[in-house]
Order: structure tokens, then sequence, then C-alpha cells
């Protein structure tokens, strides 16, 4: 496999935020079984009862190099008499609302039911894109039974099998064709997103700051500012001159646990900050020093950073902390340390957004993050540096013979991506990967950036 071949996707290619998707129709018509189906993997809990959907799930998914976030809604019913039953007819309202594309899901094989004309007339009304698939069609090439859908009024019933899968391609270039944001020469303000050096999103649980926070940077009331967990119901994009730079900072709704999302707002603020992250360049994550530090506080970074996010890690509110001397800000980050391993790697500094007090320091942190997931080393300087490393500890013998690494390159950036190739890759223990990394760790500033070392097969040279 070419060195090209391995280059992953660039930040300028993944940066335009994605649509959003809703999966609608009534309980029992596989609305989860199709949801599954594009993401290529058993995400949604697929049952023959009806109603197990209860709440909604989403996903990154991506078709002919569109990507979109797909969300998988609870069933429409007839008429909601029960408590539950109109929970997830409001659901279903706020993914209409919410969603820039929907996929209205019916079920040829039982036919054309009333309650799937009635969610037709309400979408008719909505000024959405709507694709309609006709599910349960085993053999869509030749089939008829789709046709009665037609009544609906909603364009070309998409016969497809969510079950085996036959008829998704055809549904998704229908769907990737109603997508926004693809209009050449688009004007701003209609989703094209201004030029920025370096997008900051700003994230964290609820009320921990981060509106204040970026008030502070703006050194102006930018954003709404409330206590009340939650105000900020949508991604903010503001933009700074900060020297010479343009900086888009981005104040994201909070995120909690699952179990704890029950508002319809709240689940948008979670896909919409999910976004913020698919483009953001380095993530500012802020905790309250005050409250303490949350098992969620370091699932949101570990995110962030799977994403191949910079981060810089804030503790919000110090001012409010009576003890504030060196020795209590040595503990307390390593502390944190202690409960996140990838914290080793993140700059933490302790701030206060009321007082001011580091947070131009953040964005200064920010900025050499930044600096530090564009890096490029040359490939003569990685191979000096591997082949050190390598005299200094040799990979684990494989059980099938000696495990040699001949040479790397750096094949990336944002973040670093360095390319390493040996004999029997496979055999190469994770250990000594993360041996590798934090050796080129050690060489070269990647203070804030994760580092990825991959391994490919090379023939054994002569």
């Amino acid at each position: 496999m070419s060195v090209q071949a391995e280059r992953e996707e660039s930040t300028e290619e993944r940066r335009a935020e994605a649509p959003v998707v809703a999966i609608v129709g009534r309980p029992n018509v596989g609305k989860s079984t199709l949801f599954n189906r594009i993401l290529g993997e058993r995400v949604a809990i697929v049952a023959e009862q009806e109603g197990v959907t209860r709440d909604r799930h989403f996903a990154p998914a991506d078709w002919a190099g569109r990507h979109f976030m797909l969300v998988d809604t609870g069933g429409v019913v007839d008429v909601a008499d029960r408590p539950l039953e109109q929970e997830v007819r409001d659901q279903v309202m706020a993914a209409v609302e919410h969603a820039d594309a929907l996929i209205f899901v019916v079920d040829a094989e039982s036919g054309l039911h009333p309650v799937d004309a009635r969610i037709a007339d309400m979408l008719r009304r909505t000024d959405r894109p709507v694709v309609l698939a006709a599910n349960k069609v085993d053999e869509p090439v030749g089939a008829t039974e789709h046709l009665e859908f037609y009544e609906l009024g909603l364009g070309d019933p998409i016969p497809v099998s969510a079950a085996n899968g036959k008829g998704s391609g055809d549904l998704l270039d229908a769907l990737v064709e109603e997508l926004p944001g693809e209009a050449a020469g688009a004007a701003p303000g209609d989703g094209t997103e201004l030029e920025a050096d370096l997008r900051l999103a700003v994230i964290g649980r609820p009320n921990v700051g981060k509106s204040s926070f970026v008030n502070r940077l703006l050194g102006e009331e930018r954003v709404v500012v409330h206590e009340e967990p939650g105000t900020t119901r949508d991604s903010i994009d503001t933009y700074l001159e900060y020297g010479e730079q343009r900086i888009c900072l981005v104040d994201t709704a909070g995120l909690r646990r699952q179990s704890r999302i029950d508002d319809d707002v709240e689940f948008y603020s979670r896909v919409r900050t999910a976004r913020a992250i698919d483009r953001a360049d380095v993530c500012i994550l802020l905790m309250d020093c005050v409250r303490g530090a949350a098992n969620q506080d370091f699932r949101i970074g570990e995110q962030a950073w799977d994403e191949g996010c910079g981060l810089v890690f804030v503790a919000n509110k110090w001012d409010l902390v009576e003890d504030r001397g060196p020795e209590v800000v040595d503990r307390f980050q390593e502390a944190l340390r202690e409960r996140a391993s990838y914290l080793r790697r993140v700059p933490i500094v302790t701030a206060s957004a009321r007082t001011g007090l580091r947070v131009r320091k953040v964005l200064d942190l920010a900025r050499r993050v930044q600096e530090n997931r564009r890096r490029r080393v040359k490939t003569s300087d990685v191979n000096d540096v591997l082949h050190r490393l390598l005299r200094q500890r040799q990979p684990p013998q494989g059980s099938t013979g000696d495990v040699r690494i001949y040479y790397g390159t750096q094949v990336a950036s944002e973040p670093p991506l360095f390319v390493l190739f040996a004999n029997r890759p496979e055999e190469v223990a994770e250990h000594y990967v993360r041996y590798l990394e934090n050796g080129f760790r050690e060489a070269w500033d990647f203070t804030g950036t994760p580092v990825r070392v991959k391994l490919r097969e090379r023939d054994r040279p002569g």
C-alpha cells in the first residue's frame, strides 16, 4: 500500500459542518435496521416489537464523499393517548425541526397505512427535503409493492431492504443530492464558513462557564450567559482577530450522560457539539473546579482526542478556590492526569472566566497546540529518531521469527500521522507502538495533540 493511500482525511476536507439527517416513520417499519445498515454496524437496538426505539441515537455517516450526522428516532403513533407515545411524537417533531434532511421510512410489505399519510402531510408542510424509503422490499429490481406510496406526494418511493442492504445505495445516492452545502460559490450566510487560521470548540458539561469564557475572550457580551444549564442550545460561531490571526470560537451546548438527557433540545445540543468537535482544530475543555471533575469531563475530552483534535484542559472558576498556591496546583493537575492518561500529553490551565485569570494564556496555548498539530518532520529526521529508539529497545520478537522495523515517514498532519514499515507489522505489540510514539513526542513538541503511529508491511530487503 502506498504512502499516499495512507493519508487520512485532512482537516480542511472534514471541516464543513455535517448536515443532520433524521430517520422518521411509524413504529416497526425498520428505521433502526436502516440506521444500522447505513452506519455499517449494529448501533441501535433492533427488535420485532413496536416501540423499541423510544429515544434517539446519532452517529456520523458518509456516502460518496459526503459526511452527515444520522439520527434514529422513535416511531410516530397514530393517537398519542399514552405519555410515552406523546414523548415519542415530540421527539420526532424535534427531529424534523433540527434536521437538514429526512428519510421517511414506510413498510412496503404491509402497504400504505393511514399513519403514513398523516406523517406525509406533516412533512409536506416543512421546508426540509424528504427521501421516501419503501422498506422490506427484498428484491428491489422489478418490484411493484412500493408504487402505491406515490399517493403520499413525496416524490419517488425508493424500494430498499434494510435487512439485506439491497437498494440502500440508491437511497443514499438520492439522499446526498438533497443535502445542503454543495452549491459552488455560496455566499456568506447560506452555510459557508468564514476562513479562519484556527478553529476552537469550547466544550464541556453544562454550566461550567463556556459562554462566560467566550465572552471574556471577546471582551463583550456576544453569547447569552445564564446560570441555568443548557442555555446555549446551539453552537454559535464567533470570530476573533488575535494578532495577525483570525480565530473562530465555537461555544457549544454542554454535554451530559445519555441517561440524563430528558429534553429534545439537549439531545440536539449533543448532536451539534459532536459536529463542532468534528470540524474543530483544537478543543478547549472546561471543567468546574469548584464542583470537581466528573467522569463525563474526561469522556468529553477523550471524544475530542479520539477525533484527532488538539486539546487544552481548563479548570474554570479557579478564583473561587481558597488555597491556590503552586503546590496545590501541581497536586490538582497530577490528580487529573491520574484519572485520564491522555491528559499527560495535554496542557492543564487553572483559570477564571469571571475575572479573566489566565484566559488569554489558554488562547496562546491553543495556538501553540495547533502549531504542534501542523508540525511536519522530515523523513530523514524521522528515521534518525526511529533508529535511535530501535537501538535502545528492540521490538519484542514474534511467534514466527524476528520482527524488524525498517524505516518510517510522516504522511499527514492535523493530527500528525507516522507510518512505519516492518516485515511483520501485525506482531508489533501495542505497548511497543506506544514506546515509539512517546519517543517521537520527546524528539519533537507534540504537546496537546494526538500522535498516531501505524505499522505497514514491507518485504525483507534483498
